[in-house]
């Protein structure tokens, strides 16, 4: 049923001409603040969000059945950044006031909360430098943060920090909550190839209190791990909306293509590579579904799961992508069609908190390699 309800929404409140939209009208959040308001008396803002702050505790399964519609039509909305990342962190380990202040603005589709964690060109939480020195009953964050998902429409930054230890090591990561707005807090819009909103985020001694802490003190690398397993697991499923739906386009496309008298679609060679690619859309969702349901079961435990997950599903976009393109021809490259709009929002989601080589390293030391 909500796979039904999240299908028949985006496809007429957010297809994929919204997203030109967006694009071509230079709109300044990157998103629609009236969509995502809509998103909220869905009741899809408080997902992941426990009953007694207002949501509806449905869970990462749930989450990802509205990431994967969203993957058809490359919905843009902060749902991945603030009704997934920052209701798990908060709800997990946030405080008493933080829970009061936050998860009923998030569920009311009032508030965004981006997540701060990458400092390079690369996807690297264990190399996170960026350091938290103690300052009174609080701390000073100085360093910069780099492709902030939706930073540009933040309310609040869940940053990433190192109050001890060295870039490296597990130990000595906190994180903040931290107001978008605080002073010495710079933000730089950055230019997107698939026209959504990221920014980098320089902090110049910006000061936070005790109270802003999220968790623990010097204790955040599992919390962390969390966030991001549930990000990742959101962009897995968001990515194998986006494979389901190149297929489905192209094999419209060799319907009704002709070439040389016949439809292209009756050339054997176009209709092996074809079941080849079915065979791997299932293959990502199965993945999909297994790491969301590992993330119900014990989220703590859960990443070597979506770490599957996401290595599958990128490497199954990009094939979607790669092979919508080549049997589109010369025109999958140009703005006439839209195929070209999901390769290009492929190639940012299977690179955003780790691409395939990323994750699949990580299983590969998991199991002992």
């Amino acid at each position: 049923m909500l796979q039904d309800a999240a299908r028949g929404f985006v496809s007429e409140k957010a297809p994929v001409a919204a997203l030109r939209k967006i694009r071509d009208e230079k709109i300044a959040d990157g998103f629609d603040r009236g969509l995502w308001r809509e998103m909220a008396d869905m009741g899809w803002t408080g997902v992941l969000v426990p009953e007694d702050h207002g949501g509806l505790g449905f869970g990462y399964v749930g989450a990802g059945v509205i990431c994967e519609e969203m993957g058809r039509t490359l919905t843009a909305s902060p749902f991945l950044s603030t009704a997934v990342m920052a209701a798990t962190a908060l709800s997990r380990a946030g405080s008493p006031a933080q829970k009061e202040r936050w998860l009923p603005a998030i569920v009311a589709g009032e508030a965004v909360i981006a997540t701060a964690v990458d400092e390079g060109r690369r996807h690297d939480p264990a190399g996170i430098a960026m350091r938290a020195e103690r300052h009174g009953n609080g701390f000073r964050l100085t360093g910069t943060k780099t492709y902030v998902v939706d930073g540009q429409a933040a309310d609040a930054v869940l940053v990433a920090a190192r109050t001890g230890g060295a870039a490296g090591e597990a130990e000595g990561l906190s994180l903040f909550l931290v107001d978008a707005k605080a002073r010495n807090l710079a933000c730089e819009r950055l230019s997107t190839l698939d026209s959504r909103g990221a920014v980098e985020l320089t902090f110049d001694g910006v000061e936070v209190t005790a109270d802003d802490v999220v968790g623990e003190v010097d204790d955040g690398h599992e919390l962390l791990e969390m966030v991001l397993g549930a990000g990742r697991a959101g962009l897995a499923a968001e990515l194998s909306g986006t494979a389901q739906e190149s297929f489905t386009r192209t094999m419209a496309y060799l319907k009704e293509r002709k070439q040389f008298g016949r439809t292209i679609g009756a050339f054997q060679a176009l209709q092996h590579r074809a079941a080849h690619l079915f065979c791997e859309v299932e293959i990502a969702r199965s993945a999909v579904l297994a790491a969301l349901q590992a993330l119900d079961a014990d989220p703590a435990g859960a990443s070597l799961a979506v770490s599957v997950a996401k290595a599958k599903a990128s490497s199954v976009a990009r094939l979607a992508a790669q092979e919508a393109v080549q049997m589109h021809g010369g025109i999958g490259m140009t703005d006439a069609i839209d195929i070209g709009l999901f390769m290009k929002r492929m190639q940012v989601a299977s690179t955003l908190y780790g691409d395939a080589d990323f994750h699949a390293d990580r299983v590969a030391l998991a199991r002992g390699f």
